[in-house]
This record gives C-alpha cells, sequence and structure tokens, in this order.
C-alpha cells in the first residue's frame, strides 16, 4: 500500500499563537523528506499532530486516509523520536526498550540490542542519569529499530558529537534502503543532513513556504566563481545572495535559473559554476523578504 501523509487547510492555535496556519500538502511514497524552518516556524508542531499527541485546530490531517489523533491503529505506524520525549526519567534504557518493543509492530530487539553496543548505552541506567548524547543516542535506536512505516526524528540527534552524528547518517541510509518507509528529519544542520533528502518542506512563521523535490529545489539557484572584476561584471541585473572574495578571485550565489545568454557570457568570461547549497537556499528563502 502506498503510504501519504496528507494535510488539508491544517491550523493549530495555542491561545493568543498560531502555530501553523492553512497547511495543504501531501507527502507520498517511501522518501526520507526534509523539514526545514528556523525556530518557532512551527515544525514541532506539525511532527506533534503527525504523531497523534495534539489535535488540530482546523483543517483535516490523514496518513493513508485515517485521522491520526486518538487512532490506536495508527498510532502504532507512526513513531515520532524528539530530544525531549515524554518518557518518565525513571525509566531505565532497558525499559524503554521493552516499552518500545510493545509499541511498535515492527520493532527489530536485534538491530535495537546492536545499536546500544554501538552506542555503549547501559542497559540499568536510569533516563534521568543520561547524558544528553547518550540521551539522543537512545532516541535514534528507538527511531531506526520501530521501522515504524511513518519515522520522524524531530532534532532527536543534537546531543551527539559529529562522528556519531555521521554514523547515524550512515546507518539511517542503510536501514532505509533495506526497509523503506516514509522518513520525516527535521533539522537545523542542514549542511550535514542535506544529502539525505528526496524531498523538502519549508515552514515560514507557521506557513508552508514551499514544497519540492530537493533535485528540483537545488536548480534554482548556482554558485558562480571566478576573477573580481569578471564577477562582477556577471552579476549586473541579477540577484546575488551572497558573495565571498579571496584575493582577486570572487565567488557569488545566484537565485534563479541563468538564461542562455547568461550562461554564454559566463562561458566566455571563463567563470565556473556549480550547484547551490540547500542551506545556502534556505536562508534566503526564510530571510524577511527574501523570496521573489
Amino acid at each position: 500500500m502506498s503510504q501519504t501523509i496528507e494535510a488539508q487547510h491544517l491550523s493549530l492555535r495555542y491561545k493568543e499563537k498560531l502555530a501553523l496556519n492553512d497547511l495543504s500538502f501531501k507527502l507520498e511514497g517511501a522518501k526520507i523528506f526534509g523539514l526545514l524552518g528556523r525556530n518557532g516556524s512551527g515544525k514541532t508542531s506539525l511532527l506533534t499532530i503527525l504523531a497523534s499527541y495534539i489535535e488540530q485546530t482546523s483543517g483535516t490531517i490523514r496518513i493513508n486516509g485515517q485521522e491520526p489523533f486518538e487512532n490506536a491503529e495508527m498510532m502504532r505506524q507512526v513513531c515520532l523520536v524528539q530530544e525531549n520525549g515524554y518518557l518518565s526519567q525513571a525509566m531505565t534504557v532497558k525499559d524503554v526498550m521493552k516499552l518500545s518493543g510493545d509499541c511498535w509492530p515492527n520493532w527489530d530487539e536485534a538491530y535495537a540490542q546492536r545499536l546500544i553496543e554501538k552506542f555503549e548505552l547501559p542497559g540499568k541506567l536510569q533516563l534521568q542519569k543520561l547524558s544528553r548524547g547518550m540521551k539522543s543516542a537512545l532516541g535514534i535506536t528507538v527511531g531506526l529499530a520501530s521501522r515504524a512505516p511513518f519515522t520522524i526524528f524531530d532534532e532527536a540527534y543534537l546531543g551527539l558529537d559529529a562522528p556519531s552524528r555521521y554514523f547515524f547518517y550512515d546507518e539511517l541510509l542503510s536501514d532505509y534502503m533495506e526497509h523503506p518507509r516514509t522518513i520525516i528529519l527535521s533539522t537545523h544542520l542542514i549542511e550535514e543532513v542535506s544529502k539525505l533528502f528526496e524531498e523538502v518542506l519549508i515552514l515560514d512563521q507557521g506557513k508552508l513556504l514551499l514544497q519540492a523535490e530537493i533535485e528540483e529545489l537545488l536548480q534554482q539557484g548556482c554558485t558562480v566563481t571566478g576573477r573580481a572584476d569578471h564577477i562582477d561584471e556577471f552579476a549586473m541585473g541579477l540577484p546575488v545572495l551572497n558573495e565571498q572574495k579571496l584575493g582577486s578571485t570572487k565567488s557569488i550565489i545566484i537565485y534563479g535559473k541563468l538564461s542562455q545568454s547568461k550562461l554564454t557570457q559566463a562561458s566566455v568570461l571563463g567563470l565556473t559554476l556549480g550547484p547551490i547549497a540547500l542551506q545556502d537556499l534556505f536562508v534566503h528563502l526564510t530571510q524577511k523578504g527574501g523570496r521573489p
């Protein structure tokens, strides 16, 4: 069965604050989706609705055609991992493993134990005694071993050091290839994680700014490098997101596709064209007045 998440005019209000404002989108198929947005953009609010923790104020959300809120069957299909979870701090690592096995039908105990050993997590240690890094490692273990059809990581790996984060990225991709499912990564570490994304959603102040396949999105800009005077000549009239200069060499980031005449000019001037980084594009799109 095809996996889908569909929102129609989804809104969520906390007293005077409108956390989500009329979101409509559809996520289809087994993919790794990136959910991006600045602090306060509504990412966590959206994910907690998907996980059935809270109910939207208005609009609809459907996971495989079903409303998730107070839906026991659907809750067993979704695993949301957050840095600050809802588990009792008196629970031990072993308790969490037992509970996880009870919650998710596809739970892989052998895989969970392998990750526990990799991260050197003591089974008898209570959550309240775990370091931030250990808690992140435990969350990653639960998310991966759950094998839930809809697996969501909400900044759950920020407590890890760099080597452990890169281990997680490699492990996530490897396990996804063996067990395809819908995976959503909400992150501020865009530069590190962007290579995993197949499709991206960007939220801004509770609204959906855009949704696009990653290849399509990155075609909306490019980097141009060459002699500074040639770059200045080439850039006239173009939307420049950023520029860097080192001696007589200059590099700029252009927003938008280049016309054939500009491509020809770049060739004549001896300029080098390259892809835009997702993080650079994200910063531009979410800054005030950033999107054309």
